[in-house]
């Protein structure tokens, strides 16, 4: 067995062998403990070890963008027609938590930024309480440092998830039962998933083409949104294909990081955690809000602030009591809102932040 400084030194499809054997053990503790986006997780973990280690392969760039455009199906597969009519019923209500968390998301960016922790986009997006994914590739698309961006944002997500399940024990709701077995093989519509992979590869290439920032996962998400709502699409995706999309996005991701990354985000760790529960804390107050002056119980109204990602926050909504459609339809809104607010916010924030410690300096 060779020494670990040594894996840059073994033949290509041995260093690839490395990666998925390193990865592996990380996506089974992930999957033992039941967080959320195991595999995602699992590969990021699996990539910054092998390439710290001194692994220097790279996915190719085709497998990245492919998976931009099926991860936008994915979000588009959970804007249900009962989720947009929740949002239209309360829109008023789900206007006004949105813009509070996006503002207080960006004032703590901004926090990070002008005390020269991190960089004033990189800070932003790191803290955007979106879909972890998406922000991470969002992130790409406008040049912050990804691999940052990914540290804090599932951070956050593993924060989230531990506070939301224990509130729920708490409150003693339900516990959710044995995990429903994953049929990993289904049989498939061939017409669905072929329309499905077209939308999903080919609003990404085209995306790519035109140069739309952000568009390999914007396009195909705004695409597949109105062709299912119109009755055109049934969105499928099989769980082995979004697997290997996880782990393409995770090895692109953690492949990047080096011992300087590393030990910078290590660095950064006690300030970028107090900043993700400052937040945490922040969304808890608004829920309290929620509650007293919007008729909402406490726990939909703390699962619909909460900062998490709205996959894992559907998890733990989907086995809870709670008004189902209006957690979601404040998430999905949420999400929407940072995307598009996103990228004007992040180059805000860095102008002002830099000038702020310019000044100070």
């Amino acid at each position: 067995m060779p020494e670990p400084r040594s894996l840059g030194r073994l033949s290509r499809p041995a260093q690839w062998a490395a990666l998925l054997g390193i990865s592996l053990p990380f996506i089974l503790l992930f999957e033992a403990v039941s967080l959320p986006a195991a595999v995602l997780l699992g590969a990021i973990g699996g990539a910054i070890v092998a390439a710290v280690n001194g692994v220097k392969v790279l996915t190719p760039r085709w497998s990245f963008v492919a998976s931009q455009g099926l991860i936008g199906c994915l979000i588009a597969r959970s804007m249900q027609p009962d989720i947009l009519a929740a949002l239209a019923a309360d829109w008023a209500l789900c206007l006004a938590a949105v813009v509070c968390v996006i503002v207080a998301s960006g004032a703590l960016g901004w926090t990070l930024a002008r005390r020269g922790v991190l960089p004033g986009s990189t800070a932003v997006w790191g803290l955007s309480p979106g879909a972890a994914n998406a922000m991470v590739l969002m992130a790409e698309a406008y040049d912050a440092d990804v691999r940052l961006v990914a540290f804090m944002q599932y951070l956050r997500v593993v924060l989230v998830v531990l506070v939301a399940a224990a509130v729920s024990r708490i409150w003693g709701l339900p516990a959710g039962g044995h995990p429903v077995a994953i049929d990993w093989f289904p049989a498939l519509p061939g017409g669905s998933f072929a329309a499905t992979l077209a939308v999903a590869v080919g609003g990404a290439w085209l995306a790519r083409a035109a140069r739309l920032p952000a568009g390999s996962l914007l396009l195909p998400m705004f695409m597949a949104v109105a062709l299912q709502n119109t009755g055109y699409l049934h969105i499928t995706l099989p769980p082995w294909l979004m697997v290997l999309c996880y782990a393409a996005i995770g090895w692109n991701i953690g492949l990047r990081f080096d011992r300087e990354v590393l030990m910078h985000a290590l660095r950064a760790l006690p300030r970028v955690l107090l900043s993700v529960l400052a937040l945490m804390a922040l969304c808890g107050v608004l829920a309290v809000l929620l509650t007293e002056f919007g008729g909402v119980d406490p726990l939909t109204a703390y699962l619909a602030t909460s900062p998490g990602g709205a996959d894992s926050v559907a998890i733990i909504a989907a086995s809870s009591p709670v008004d189902l459609p209006f957690v979601m339809a404040l998430q999905t809104a949420r999400f929407v809102m940072v995307m598009l607010l996103g990228p004007w916010l992040a180059k805000w924030v860095a102008h002002h932040a830099r000038g702020g410690a310019i000044r100070r300096g």
